[in-house]
């Protein structure tokens, strides 16, 4: 046989399941399922190339108790090479990332299962709760019609027993962010905020179940306050697309709001997915808040269309000297070009890192921008521009001028596409 034949894809190969009890199997929607699904990486794991060689039909059987995340591990495969041959160890691979206490039988799982569901409880914190409507199922009883709650914890390496629960959730920081890696335990600057599911059962009973969490590392910010950076942030795909990033970074947000010590929110080398869900949210939460909007565009009425962003006309008249322009004048801080001592002074409140508050200052600016006002498109473009050369000084200041002119001009462009993207997506 050739060797492709002996070769498995480890993203396949490795199944993933977050299983649970009877009981609460009994009351999930017809459409709700959380076993049997797969990694979007695991070269952290199984090398770069994400194979593993060796084996035909290869099943990694890795499953989790719902709530508790205690493990099962099963290999399985048709046929294996002969042990003369250079086949890699899939289980003793593995078992360098996960706690040593996993379970191989099966039976024995399942028993830990259906123990922890009863007895497991968050550890931590509750900083946040919202509800969604229950997942429709064919059987309506009285406990599946009603609301599923869900839970946020704030948890520290001081909390018991979250050391030892923090190694289990840990591995999906591998399996799901690209570049992901382990923490050092040793470190007190780490806090985390964990999300679950809280599920009725039809005896009334109340269990929880994990959906994902995000590690938060505290900072020295000059005199004497902390900065707090969001460095890991996943939710598990069975709960993907359905609002729940959204929950755990506002309640992360609203979190560090309420700690005096903390001076703001950052995030760590952000992916674009996730860039993108904090730039959503962030602009929700200015757009709603109605003493920083009055300031921003004063008396000027201000239309958010659902959030649509009017397309700006391809061939605008200029505004006559004299005349209105559409927009009111010397009364809103937002400009453009905005006032920048008033958007420090909110950027400080709001606790809302340096460019990612520029950002959506430029965001609500370009929103509310007249298309046919000529003045201000220049003052926006101009105060764009000038944010964009101090942040790529050092690769602008090696071009010529009219080089840097037309970098500066296409990067301005493509970031306005790229801001029109993001404002169509506020509803």
């Amino acid at each position: 046989m050739s060797t492709v034949d002996w070769t498995a894809d480890a993203n396949d190969a490795l199944t993933l399941s977050l299983v649970r009890a009877k009981e609460d199997k009994q009351v999930l929607g017809d459409e709700e399922t959380y076993e049997e699904f797969h990694p979007a990486f695991t070269y952290p794991i199984y090398g770069e190339d994400e194979k593993i060689y060796g084996y035909q039909d290869l099943v990694i059987d890795l499953r989790f108790a719902s709530g508790s995340l205690a493990q099962y591990l099963s290999v399985r495969y048709a046929e294996k090479l002969d042990a003369s041959t250079t086949v890699d160890n899939v289980e003793g691979i593995l078992k360098e990332f996960i706690p040593p206490d996993y379970d191989t039988d099966e039976e024995a799982f399942l028993s830990r299962v259906e123990e922890d569901a009863v007895s497991f409880r968050p550890i931590g914190k509750l900083i946040h709760s919202y509800t969604r409507p229950a997942p429709s199922t064919s059987e309506s009883t009285s406990a599946t019609s009603e609301a599923v709650e869900f839970e946020v914890y704030h948890a520290t390496w001081k909390d018991p027993g979250f050391r030892e629960y923090h190694r289990r959730m840990q591995l999906f920081i591998l399996l799901y962010i690209e570049a992901g890696s382990y923490i050092n335990e040793d470190d007190d600057a780490w806090e985390f905020s964990v999300l679950y599911e809280k599920r009725k059962r039809q005896s009334g009973t109340e269990t929880y179940h994990f959906i994902g969490y995000s590690s938060l590392y505290n900072f020295y910010c000059f005199p004497e306050k902390l900065r707090m950076r969001l460095s890991q942030f996943v939710i598990i795909p069975p709960y993907q697309r359905h609002g729940h990033g959204s929950e755990l970074y506002n309640a992360i947000y609203n979190y560090v709001l309420s700690r005096p010590s903390l001076s703001e929110l950052t995030v760590e080398d952000p992916a674009e997915a996730f860039e993108d869900l904090r730039d959503r949210n962030d602009l929700k939460m200015l757009l709603a808040n109605e003493q920083f909007m009055q300031e921003s565009f004063g008396g000027e009425v201000v239309s958010h269309s659902g959030g649509k962003v009017r397309k700006p006309k391809s061939r605008a008249r200029a505004t006559p000297m004299g005349a209105s322009s559409g927009t009111v004048k010397g009364k809103g801080k937002m400009g453009p070009p905005v006032d920048k001592a008033w958007a420090e002074k909110w950027r400080t409140q709001l606790k809302i890192a340096g460019r990612q508050f520029q950002r959506l200052v430029e965001m609500l600016i370009l929103m509310h921008l007249d298309p046919a006002d000529i003045r201000a498109a220049r003052a926006y473009r101009l105060q764009v521009k000038e944010r964009l050369y101090r942040f790529n000084f050092e690769i602008l200041a090696q071009l010529e001028k009219q080089e840097r002119l037309e970098k500066l001009e296409e990067t301005f462009q493509s970031l306005r596409e790229d801001y029109l993207r993001i404002l169509a997506m506020i509803k």
